[in-house]
């Protein structure tokens, strides 16, 4: 499994009134992590923009364990866990200090300009295959929507 780290520093703006980032920009931190990961380990996402391809965020699974405020730096580690014939799912877990905040994973549908559902190129899937913890996805799709899959 390939990990790759991104780190954020809190600015004041995105917290909340009681003084802690708000639970919504946790998504924008993963997301932000999720293409550090591809520009490391696979290829630019802006490459399968100009392929005229797109993965889609069909999942977002966070568990809050602490709260974070303005000026912490935060830690977002990134992995890809399975890789699908049109899908992937990424985890994550974001550390401030060397102690978990929170965890969680996004899962993501190939999809055309159009929004309609496509196949990874059979190269970019097999690259990413084999930087996935779950190479060919089964343990993890069978266990989908039946259990707490965050890492």
């Amino acid at each position: 499994m390939t990990r790759s780290t991104y780190r954020h520093r809190v600015p004041f703006y995105e917290t909340d009134a009681m003084g802690i980032v708000h639970h919504a920009n946790y998504v924008r931190y993963l997301e932000m992590a999720r293409i550090a990961w591809m520009d490391e380990h696979d290829r630019p996402y802006r490459e399968y923009i100009a392929d005229g391809l797109h993965f889609s965020t069909t999942r977002v699974d966070l568990h809050y364990v602490r709260p974070a405020g303005f000026d912490d730096v935060l830690d977002v580690t990134t992995w890809i866990e399975w890789v699908g014939g049109a899908s992937l799912c990424m985890a994550y877990e974001i550390d401030r200090d060397g102690q978990r905040i929170a965890a969680g994973i996004t899962e993501h549908a190939m999809v055309d300009g159009s929004g309609r559902p496509r196949r990874i190129p059979a190269e970019r899937r097999a690259h990413l295959s084999a930087l996935a913890r779950d190479p060919d996805g089964r343990g993890a799709r069978r266990r989908r929507g039946t259990e707490d899959r965050s890492p």
